[in-house]
Formats: structure tokens, sequence, C-alpha cells
């Protein structure tokens, strides 16, 4: 399997397309993996060279130092220590929800390596301090699996339950799996998080891509962004809600590829 050392941390990663392409990462959302990527990887994987991770405390990633009070920033030093493991220069930069907000803090941070941002499902700050700590005290006292089928409402649309039901039972199955010490970790980082002063700073072509049905980050954290990040564009997706990537493969591929192949272009026309 693919560990690597980053710092205080052994992380987990995941790298397929041509050798020689440019670079796509990917980072995930809370309680999530590399997973969440699946419909993703083959189409990107024509085209670039995919980076999957799996984020500090989630998946097969180790949670580092305890007691360590992790942080957006922490989390984006993370990514840039696992390009540095990987000898990866710069990337295009796709995060949703946590890592739109881990995306966002590395552009900001690392401007020389982000060749093109995508931020999903995202916002400068995410919800309010009671619903974060309402939701650590839940799954501290009861465990994850208390706050799944919430969650899922939350994540899908009620047409997906409907009409895709396997996936979401998935994705509820992946979140149940979750470390809650990198679950409890990642909500006081966003909890604590906002990222305006960081947006406004943000260079790289950007492209937001908000779910039309989703109640976490809706179009209107989206269109805040925008406003922030000079010369973003917005894609909103119908019938999708926060794990837009899943719900809506094709639209969401096609909007996302469609922007990077024209950063790319737009890149090499400048360099010559």
């Amino acid at each position: 399997m693919p560990f690597v050392r980053t710092g205080d941390l052994v992380t987990y990663y995941e790298l397929s397309g041509p050798s020689g392409a440019p670079v796509v990462a990917f980072a995930n959302s809370l309680g999530t993996n590399v997973h969440i990527w699946d419909a993703q990887r083959d189409a990107f994987a024509r085209t670039f060279r995919v980076l999957r991770y799996d984020m500090r405390g989630h998946g097969l990633t180790s949670a580092g130092t305890p007691g360590r009070v992790i942080s957006i920033a922490t989390l984006a030093d993370d990514l840039a220590a696992l390009l540095d493991a990987l000898a990866i220069p710069s990337v295009r930069l796709v995060g949703l929800s946590i890592g739109g907000m881990v995306a966002q803090r590395f552009a900001a941070a690392y401007p020389h390596r982000v060749d093109a941002l995508v931020l999903c499902a995202t916002g400068s700050r995410i919800g309010t301090s009671e619903v974060w700590q309402t939701r650590i005290a839940t799954v501290e006292r009861e465990g994850i699996g208390a706050i799944v089928e919430a969650t899922m409402e939350r994540w899908f649309t009620p047409r997906a339950h409907r009409e895709q039901p396997v996936l979401v039972a998935g994705f509820a199955t992946m979140l149940a799996r979750a470390p809650l010490s990198g679950y409890v970790a990642g909500c006081r980082a966003i909890e604590v998080a906002d990222l305006r002063a960081d947006d406004a700073g943000i260079t790289a072509p950007t492209l937001v891509v908000a779910g039309a049905g989703d109640v976490v980050t809706p179009p209107a954290s989206g269109e805040e962004l925008c406003a922030l990040i000079g010369g973003a564009e917005l894609v909103v997706l119908d019938d999708a809600a926060h794990i837009l990537c899943a719900e809506q493969p094709a639209a969401f591929d096609a909007a996302v590829l469609g922007f990077l192949s024209g950063a790319r272009a737009a890149r090499n026309g400048a360099a010559r």
C-alpha cells in the first residue's frame, strides 16, 4: 500500500494516470476517505495524474501527535508535506467541504504550488460554533453512529435517497467507520475557521462548485467565495446536495474537467 512519512503523520495516498501528466490533487470532506472520489478517478486519469489522499485522522492516515490542536492551516501544511514527499512541485487542487477549506488555505499560503483551484460544497466559514459543539458532544457521548442518519439527509438530496439508496448506504458506512478522534479534530478545525482573509489573497484561477440542494454550504456560500476570490467562477449543479461529486458525477466531471483543461491551456499560453 502507498504510505509515506509526512511530518508527524504516516499518510495514505493513491496515484493514478499518466506519470508525466499534470497532477490533480483531491482533498476529502469530513468523515470520508479517498473513496469519495471514486467516480472521478478514471475520468480524470485519462488526462491528468490523479492524487488522492486521506486527511489526518481519516481513512488510513494516522492522527499524528497526541493532543496536538489541529487547524485548517495544519491540514494545508499536511498537504504541502505530502507533495514534498512525492516530489510534486504544484497541483490543480480540488477540495470538498473541509477539503475545500484546506484548499483555500493552501492556495493562500502556497500560491506557487496551485496551478488552478476548484472549491466544492464549501465556504470561507461553515456552520456555527453552537452547531459544531453540539456535534462534538454527541459523537463523544454516543459515537459517530448517532449522527449518520441525519448526516446522510444533509449529504444527499431526497431524490438520491429514493433512486440511489446503495450509494447513500455506502457513504453511511464510510462515515460510521471514520475514526472518532480524526472526526472530532476536523469538527474543531472547522468551528474556528474563518478564511475570508485567505480568500482575498488567492491568485489561482478558481472554480466554485455548489449543489442546488446543499443545506450545509448552499449556493450562497459559493457566491460569497466568488465575491472574495478575484475572477472566480460559480457553477451550481442541479439535483445535488453536499457530496455532489458522488451524487452527480457526470455533471461534476464535465464542469471541473472543462475548467481544468481551460486553466491548463491558459497557463501554457502564458508560459509561451
